[in-house]
Order: structure tokens, then sequence, then C-alpha cells
């Protein structure tokens, strides 16, 4: 019997172990000038780990979605959580590159990648006319998970050294791992419980690729994520070169200022789109596509703003759209994909937003190599706009070809 008001209990539970999934992630970009220093990295290497964890994700995560769709969602989130907590703490032990691919990308990945696929239709299943809402709750997890990160991960950092901070953050996850499995309830997969039973893998995993909209979706979310992982692993790197700042400073001026602006246009937008949607059908791609194509002229200033309050106020507007466009990206996605493949759509999804956005952390910090640390840096995040419009312009298309005929009469 499910407890009084579980579905927020749950909803908070997801919201720590989203922190620590994207903290986790987000330590490394912050402790990297040390890492870099004490193991002696190139920048073509310190980036290569961070690509090669994107790269490794996007392989497991239709995997993932595959058996989200199939197994018991509460034990893969609790698993995979303790998992990729302990792959945290263990990259505080490496000793050289090789240490750090083995720990910090191959097996932080194969946990991580479980995660999505598993706990975003599980929020959607529990809410049905808060689901905006409440995934825009989860999201916000993302936000102070990294934020938290560029500030208590810099202090750790700068008072004992990376090591320990990668050491307590997966401490931390290792310990919400075990209130996972005291807490969530078992629920059986959605085949079972519609009696559905389960297609064929080949036909899940396409899923995504015979719906038009979710394939234009899919290249929008493909360009946010290209795009995101070049900030998180080299905006700390980018503010601490360009204007001398601390290891902590430069981590909390990139993380803390962005993703303000990104919770609060997540949690204004998520608000909003649960009232307009269902009177409205096209808003979630109008939203989507106005938030991409508004934060194209931002991110170019990024990289060419002279002055550190005129950098920070860029990420900041860009955090704001960016989290304008993701308060619908997943609900966007569910309209228009039938709830027993909710799992796998995610999974694919991701995968091909991991698979193009694996190389850009390498390709800035290719860029930062050949062409000097700050002004390398400055014309990578400035040519991150050109992505950016891609995406939205593929939303757009969405919106004014496909929408109005593929979005499921009666979403769920």
């Amino acid at each position: 019997m499910t407890r009084p008001r579980y579905k927020w209990e749950m909803l908070a539970l997801l919201c720590g172990t989203y922190f620590f999934h994207q903290g986790d992630r987000a330590l490394f970009g912050v402790v990297l000038s040390q890492i870099r220093s004490e193991l002696r990295l190139t920048d073509g290497e310190a980036g290569m780990v961070g690509s090669i964890l994107f790269f490794l994700l996007a392989l497991m995560l239709p995997v993932a979605g595959y058996f989200g769709d199939r197994w018991n969602r509460k034990s893969i989130i609790a698993y995979s959580l303790i998992f990729w907590s302990v792959a945290t703490l263990c990259t505080g032990f490496a000793g050289g590159l090789l240490g750090l691919i083995f720990f910090r990308s191959v097996a932080t990945a194969m946990g991580e990648s479980f995660y999505p696929p598993a706990a975003f239709p599980m929020i959607a299943a529990h809410h049905g006319k808060t689901r905006s809402l409440a995934l825009s709750i989860h999201q916000t997890a993302l936000y102070t998970g990294v934020m938290m990160t560029g500030i208590l991960g810099g202090f750790i950092a700068q008072q004992w050294g990376w090591r320990a901070a990668f050491m307590a953050f997966g401490g931390g996850g290792i310990v919400l791992g075990g209130i996972l499995m005291w807490r969530l309830l078992d629920e059986p997969p959605p085949a079972v419980a519609s009696g559905s039973g389960y297609d064929s893998w080949w036909k899940t995993f396409c899923v995504v690729f015979r719906s038009r909209s979710a394939l234009l979706l899919t290249v929008g979310f493909a360009a946010m994520v290209f795009v995101n992982n070049a900030y998180v692993v080299w905006a700390p790197v980018f503010l601490k070169e360009k204007f001398g700042l601390s290891l902590a400073s430069a981590g909390g001026h990139a993380m803390f200022y962005h993703h303000l602006a990104a919770l609060v246009g997540i949690l204004c937008c998520g608000w909003v789109s649960d009232r307009l949607s269902h009177s409205h059908p096209l808003f979630r791609p109008q939203v989507m596509a106005g938030a991409m194509l508004l934060a194209v002229p931002v991110i170019f200033l990024m990289g060419y703003a002279d002055g550190l309050a005129g950098v920070c106020a860029a990420m900041a507007a860009f955090g704001f759209c960016r989290g304008v466009y993701e308060a619908n990206t997943h609900a966007a996605l569910f309209e228009v994909i039938e709830p027993r493949y909710r799992a796998s759509a995610v999974g694919v999804m991701s995968m091909c937003a991991m698979l193009v956005g694996s190389a850009s952390p390498w390709i800035l910090g290719e860029m930062r190599e050949s062409l000097g640390p700050a002004k390398g840096l400055g014309i990578g995040f400035s040519s991150l706009s050109v992505v950016y419009l891609l995406g939205g312009l593929a939303v757009a298309a969405a919106l004014l070809f496909t929408w109005k005929r593929e979005r499921q009469a009666d979403v769920q």
C-alpha cells in the first residue's frame, strides 16, 4: 500500500540522488587544476577523461533504458547510486591517467547511466497533473548539486586536496543509497503493471526514431548536452585563468550564478507548463525552441565579455534559458511516447545526446592547448552558440511540422 504523500517523499529522495549524480560529475571540473598539476596531465588528457565518461554513458544509456522498462526501478536507482558513489570515492585514490579513466570515466559511467531512464518515468508515473512541476523540482537537484559542488568541492580541495573532495562526495552517496533501499517502495515494471507484455529489444530501441517529434527533440537535447558538458568541465578553469581567481572562487562563480538562474527558470516554467500545456498543446515546444534561440547571443558573450561581471551575467542569462528549456525536456518527450516505452525513450534520447556531447570537453581542451589558455577557451565557449542555434532550429521544426500530428490525445 502506498504511504500518504509518498509521491513527494519519493521525489525528495530522488532529488538527493540526482544531487550526487550531477555533483559527482561536476566535481572533476571544479578540482581539475589540482589534478592536472599533481598528475601532470596535458589539457588534451584532462579533456579526454571527461569525454570518455560521456561517451561510455551514451553507450550504456539505451541498455539502462531497456532494463528500466523491465526491472524493479527502486533497485535500479538504489544500486546504481551506490555503485557510482563507490567509483567516485575510489577516484580519490587514482595515481595517474589510467586510474582516473577507470574510476572516474568507466566505473562512474556504468553506475550513473542506470539512473535517468528509471527515475524520470518513475516520477512521471506518480505525478499526473503535477508532472512538469515534479520533473522541474527534480531538475533543480542538478543545479543545486553543481552549485554546491562548485562551492563545497572547491573548499574541500583547497583545504585538504582534490582526493578528499572525491572521498567526501562518494561517501555521502553511499549513505543515501542505503536510505533509498529502506524508504522507496517496490514497483512492478510498466509492462507488467499494464499486462501488455514486453516487445523485442530492437523495437524498444527504435521507439525514438519512429517519432519525428521525438527525433527532433533529441537533436535539441543533444545540442544542449554538448554545450553543458563543455561548460561543466572547463568553465571553472576558464574563469581561474582569465581573471586570476582562486580555485574555490572560480568554481563558485562558474557554477553558482549559472545554476541559480537555471533553478529560477525551471521552477517558474515548470509551474506554468502544468497549467498551460493541456489547453495549449504547442506550449512545450514553443517554450523550448524560444529558450534555446534566446540563449545563442549570451553563450557567444561568455567567451568574449571582458570583465568578470559581464562573463558571470552571460553565464546567468544562459542558465535561465537553460532552465526554461529543461523544465519541459522529459515532459515534452513523454507527450509523444507511450508510457510503457518511456524509460527506453529516455535512454535512447540520452544516448544520442551523450554521444554528441562526449566530444565537447576534448574539443575545448585541444583548443586551449593550441590557441593558449584564456584565448582558446574564450573562442571555444563562444563557438558553442552555433550548436545551440542548431538545436533551437530542430525543436522549432518539431513545433511547426510534426507536433500536432504526433502528440498523444490522452497524455498520461
